[in-house]
């Protein structure tokens, strides 16, 4: 099986100089855990929301949120992003993909053409999410 069988076509990305005020509600829009940093449909890189919770203050949306802890939603997303991800391409395997996970310590790829075009995004939930598809029948 191949990565653009089961990738997800449709991410949702910010730019470089998007806030993280823009960041956290996205991530409370959608239910994605990783957003693709573009500029001008190039990959620049990946912001989790693993990355947004370390960089904002925990105090945030709490009643002891001060203006300084809400000012850490001004952050660029450049400051805080994961640069030069490891990627994949859309012809690469759902095993190749398998060995990236296993040996490397990331949750999603980017999925990108050779000019470094974006066009989608596998996490090891996607994968799972396949895996279960293509047993399910065997299981019952």
């Amino acid at each position: 099986m191949k990565i653009k069988d089961i990738m997800i076509k449709k991410v949702v990305t910010v730019e470089l100089d998007d806030s993280l005020r823009v960041v956290k509600e996205l991530f409370e829009k959608t239910n994605f855990h990783h957003l693709a940093v573009v500029h001008d449909g190039k990959l620049y890189g990946i912001i989790s929301d693993r990355d947004l919770l370390k960089s904002i203050s925990p105090n945030i949306g709490t009643m002891a949120a001060t203006s300084k802890d809400m000012a850490t939603l001004n952050k660029k997303v450049h400051q805080v992003m994961t640069r030069q991800p490891i990627t994949s391409d859309e012809e690469s395997s759902v095993r190749d993909a398998i060995h990236i996970f296993n040996t490397n310590k990331i949750s999603c790829i980017p999925i990108v053409r050779d000019s470094g075009y974006l066009v989608g995004m596998v996490s090891w939930r996607d994968i799972l999410r396949n895996i279960e598809i293509m047993i399910a029948p065997e299981i019952v």
